[in-house]
């Protein structure tokens, strides 16, 4: 790591904005970090001005994130080569679809001794029926360190100075005390842990379990039907870790990557309520996302399916009743109202169950 700290932060939607406002205020209060902070911003014209021209005059996304003024070292580039080239710490947070393509033009381009932290919460589709860990995609392509930070962080939320907690998943230790200064402040609290792997899945599996969080409440079924879709949707998220990436450990889904972040989406989160509205107002969920999300993208339904892709291929669905009839409700082949038959019928509620006394 250099003298002093520079950051660039690879995104700037709803989230990636937010996390700018705490990142922006760290490096310009903390002698370790360089003042300037960069922002790679896809250029979009707003009202006939370029948002990068927006955001660098009046401080404010007022696109992705309006009423919330960015610290004024925080300076927003469309090319994402610029943006990037002197960056010691690049912090990832783009929609996961396009981050193979971001690391194409970033490759050969950075520092090679910068590291990477990606706060993206999807998967890819890998070769051989797999999937693919973001952090992982970001290590192979750009052959430097990635580490993860996930947790219970609604963005706008997380803007508004409320408190809340977050998990960064660090494999090497040297790494954690620039992480935490980089993100910690006092409403923002940062906890490091070394199952990164875990913390990544937690992040990813959670919008899975509140699109069908979302279902429950279009159907007006109410919250304890809620909290068992919540409680099923916890368990398969465990197993999934435990067959896919042993070795992790049962008390990082206590950390706020995990029951925290699951139970804030499914209660709240934009993947909630376009599951809602996906039931109530019989559009597809292509149209909802258009209709209701100015731009951003919702997690749920493609992780549902870049799982099933993977559980398909490994003759597993069955193992993961949930997840497997979330995503077919996502894409037609079940009603929203089958949820109901999935959740009475699961193999925690079965005779089966009996083993576990």
């Amino acid at each position: 790591m250099a003298s002093k700290t520079s950051i660039c932060i690879v995104g700037s939607g709803n989230w990636g904005s937010a996390i700018a406002k705490i990142v922006g205020k760290n490096a310009a209060n903390l002698p370790n970090f360089e003042d300037r902070v960069t922002m790679y911003v896809y250029e979009e014209m707003i009202d006939g001005k370029k948002l990068t021209e927006i955001i660098n005059t009046t401080h404010e996304n007022v696109k992705y994130l309006p009423g919330h003024k960015l610290p004024p070292n925080v300076v927003a580039v469309p090319d994402i080569v610029e943006a990037a080239a002197n960056a010691d710490i690049l912090i990832f947070v783009v929609p996961h679809q396009f981050i193979r393509n971001f690391c194409g033009s970033l490759l050969g381009k950075i520092k090679p001794t910068a590291v990477a932290i990606s706060l993206i919460k999807g998967f890819d589709k890998a070769e051989g029926g797999g999937i693919d860990l973001i952090s992982h995609i970001i290590t192979r392509h750009l052959k430097i360190p990635c580490s993860v930070l996930m947790g219970a962080n609604i963005a706008n939320e997380v803007a508004e100075g409320n408190f809340c907690e977050t998990t960064i998943g660090c494999k090497e230790i040297k790494y954690a005390p620039i992480f935490r200064d980089a993100f910690q402040d006092d409403n923002f609290r940062v906890v490091v842990v070394d199952d990164v792997d875990a913390v990544e899945v937690c992040g990813a599996l959670k919008n899975i379990v509140a699109t069908g969080a979302g279902f429950i409440d279009g159907l007006g079924l109410g919250d304890n039907t809620k909290a068992a879709v919540i409680r099923l949707g916890l368990m398969e998220m465990i197993r999934f870790v435990e067959i896919f990436y042993p070795g992790s450990k049962l008390s990082t889904f206590f950390e706020s990557c995990g029951v925290a972040d699951l139970i804030t989406t499914c209660y709240g989160g934009r993947n909630r309520k376009c599951a809602a509205a996906f039931v109530t107002s019989g559009k597809t969920i292509a149209e909802l996302e258009k209709e209701m999300l100015n731009g951003q993208k919702l997690q749920g339904p493609p992780a549902a399916e870049e799982v099933n892709y993977m559980l398909k291929n490994k003759k597993m669905e069955e193992k993961f009743p949930l997840f497997t009839a979330i995503h077919r409700i996502c894409i037609g082949e079940l009603k929203p109202k089958d949820m109901i038959d999935c959740i009475r019928n699961h193999p925690e509620h079965m005779s089966e169950s009996l083993a576990k006394l």
